[in-house]
């Protein structure tokens, strides 16, 4: 009896245990603006020789840095960092922590401590993300091809309101899109809610290709798919992105991602 009583409080605390959701990552994702070529240089310099080093010095190892293709008219003036946090706290902890790195200081005091008149960017954007239930952690791709031919894919879908915007991140997860997207091969790095941002309310994602001919055909197969074309017409489905935006993105050689 009381075995019998002890298996299932066990089997209780276990189903418990298993029942809450995986704990999920949070993002920063920054978008440097530049006015000038040597802006860019000198803020790639401190991104790869200050910035990454200190971020995996503190165990925050996957972090990317994109720059816009090179037919893109924002080529050379734009340039995205996407950080992953295991928490809120880690995120709003992050500047005193580099307060504290010495080497971190001395890596970047080109960019740390750039005069008034000669700054290393025109302006900074930081949008803050959580993670998608259906993948509570970014991934690293498995590409195979050069760096340089290489096509990742930001999507940012708005919603009329923000209860239309969660009906479609419900699509994602209670609907599956996200595992839609997994089984057809579209190597995702994220999918997030955006907490905090210009364009909101709204989701992003990143899905990545080997080059811009597999990404046309990876989503020419999604379009066709039998599983997208039923979830696709759900009533409780439609209507629910006011606005898509696409940037085309490609890794620079130091990014992690």
């Amino acid at each position: 009896m009381k075995k019998s009583l002890f298996l299932s409080l066990l089997l209780f605390i276990t189903m418990g245990v298993f029942a809450k959701d995986a704990p999920r990552e949070f993002y920063e994702l920054r978008l440097y603006r530049f006015k000038t070529a040597e802006q860019q240089t000198r803020t790639e310099n401190y991104l790869e020789k200050a910035l990454l080093p200190a971020l995996h010095r503190m165990g925050i190892k996957k972090v990317g840095v994109f720059k816009p293709v090179e037919t893109d008219s924002t080529f050379g003036k734009k340039l995205y960092v996407l950080i992953p946090f295991k928490s809120m706290a880690e995120f709003v902890g992050l500047t005193a922590k580099l307060a504290k790195d010495k080497l971190y200081a001395t890596d970047g005091t080109d960019y740390i401590d750039a005069k008034f008149d000669n700054p290393p960017y025109d302006r900074i954007e930081k949008i803050v993300l959580k993670a998608f239930s259906g993948m509570p952690l970014s991934a690293v791709p498995d590409l195979k091809s050069a760096v340089s031919e290489r096509v990742y894919e930001l999507r940012s879908y708005e919603g009329h309101t923000e209860k239309i915007y969660e009906n479609k991140v419900e699509m994602f997860n209670k609907g599956d899109e996200v595992g839609l997207f997994k089984r057809l091969g579209f190597n995702a790095v994220f999918y997030a809610e955006v907490l905090s941002g210009a364009r909101m309310p709204n989701l992003m994602y990143m899905t990545t290709f080997e080059n811009q001919a597999e990404r046309d055909a990876h989503w020419k197969a999604f379009g066709a798919d039998p599983q997208w074309k039923t979830l696709s017409v759900m009533p409780q489905y439609q209507k629910n992105v006011s606005k898509n935006v696409q940037v085309f993105l490609r890794p620079t050689t130091y990014s992690d991602l």
